[in-house]
């Protein structure tokens, strides 16, 4: 099925597309993220998001669990570097309190400065958290070492500035961020046009309709680095990478793809099969390629006994290599692209995931491409081109690394 696309009165823009299930999916996905905040604000963005659930000019933080929870619905959110997420899963006949519910604390929130102290504690024992996980930190300390601020910095914040925010902090923030036309609300359900429309109307045209002056700091000029952190962890964990296209470069689609090949979901990925299947080194080796949208990033992650390291490292730069000295065959190029192909068809079958990357689609690149579009975008890649890429990406001068050990 194919999706509308409406602009309210006040300049929200709305996607639906249609389905036939039970249950519909919905959001507001806002052009605001931790790359927005000052360096006396890190950790902002994501802490507004916690703070949406805490009350309203008409509902208390009790109200606001209980609005969906009580008719067996899901509410929830996230923070990423520029967007932030709300989204509800709810039965098709209650999509009418979702959409009341997630107008409600994205324009109306109060933020009370008793929540902000209880908040603060759980954000601060959440950073704590991370700081155990040197599978997961590894990554946020990775990001800083590409980027510096602002892209580079933690999205939970620091807790020295967390203890310092107050209810006026969060209000300005999102005065100058949560702006109808820097956001857009998605649905994938079942639903009539003219009765979404009129429920988008009613719950959603809410807010400023100023028009948005945000402009983001783009990332300095990058430069290679290479850190050891001694964590006394008992494993090595270990990451390299580099900077990479942004979301609109016309190599964006090969990427996806050689990333894909290279240390991708399958088990099949070169990674995967060198590191694992081949020598048994490994539980976990993957890639990552996060464009963002003026610029973006590729990591390779791997965690192993110190003994292995050395062997670990050698093999990961022996893929790089031959991706950047070795043409794939034709014949393997189709059934990589045939790879990707499935894997995103499976991937469109998980509702919730699809439904906020209808809202991302629309907010970044003003529209959504079909599946035949990105069948055909994926087929037109050529070997010549993710050799190139390669060259470009893999460039043994330009990779950063970061060691825990």
């Amino acid at each position: 099925m194919g999706y509308q696309i409406y602009t309210l009165s006040n300049g929200l823009r709305l996607i639906h597309k249609p389905d036939t299930m039970a249950v519909t999916y919905c959001g507001m996905v806002i052009n605001a993220g931790s790359r927005d905040e000052t360096e006396t604000e890190q950790g902002m963005a994501h802490f507004v998001e916690h703070l949406l659930f805490k009350g309203t000019g008409k509902r208390r933080s009790g109200h606001i669990i209980n609005r969906l929870e009580n008719v067996g619905g899901e509410l929830n959110a996230y923070t990423s570097k520029e967007e932030t997420v709300v989204y509800a899963a709810v039965l098709n006949e209650h999509l009418d309190k979702a959409m009341d519910l997630i107008g409600d604390i994205v324009f109306h929130s109060t933020f009370p400065q008793k929540e902000i102290d209880k908040e603060r504690i759980i954000i601060i024992d959440e950073i704590q958290s991370y700081n155990d996980s040197p599978s997961e930190l590894i990554y946020d300390d990775f990001e800083e070492i590409l980027f510096d601020y602002p892209i580079g910095h933690n999205i939970l914040g620091k807790a020295e500035l967390l203890e310092q925010y107050k209810s006026g902090d969060t209000k300005r923030f999102v005065d100058q961020f949560y702006l109808p036309g820097e956001m857009v609300f998605f649905v994938l359900g079942n639903i009539k046009e003219a009765k979404l429309l009129r429920w988008a109307e009613k719950f959603l045209v809410n807010g400023s309709n100023r028009e948005s002056k945000q402009s983001r700091v783009s990332p300095a000029l990058y430069k290679p680095e290479h850190r050891s952190y001694k964590k006394d962890t008992f494993q090595v964990h270990y990451m390299l990478g580099n900077r990479c296209f942004d979301m609109h470069h016309a190599d964006r689609i090969g990427m996806y793809l050689l990333n894909n090949i290279l240390g991708g979901p399958g088990m099949n990925s070169l990674l995967n099969l060198s590191l694992r299947e081949k020598n048994g080194l490994v539980y976990n080796v993957d890639s990552v390629y996060q464009p963002m949208t003026d610029t973006g990033m590729w990591t390779v992650y791997f965690g192993c006994d110190a003994y292995n390291f050395k062997k670990c490292e050698r093999l990961v730069r022996q893929e790089l290599r031959k991706l950047r000295e070795d043409k794939i065959s034709e014949s393997q190029l189709k059934k990589y692209k045939l790879q990707l192909l499935g894997q995103m068809a499976i991937s469109m079958e998980q509702k919730e995931n699809h439904a906020i990357g209808l809202g991302k689609s629309l907010l970044r690149y003003g529209k959504v491409d079909e599946m035949e579009v990105i069948r055909e975008h994926i087929m037109a890649v050529s070997s010549e081109q993710l050799q190139d890429i390669a060259r470009q990406v893999f460039d043994e001068s330009q990779l950063s690394t970061l060691k825990y050990y």
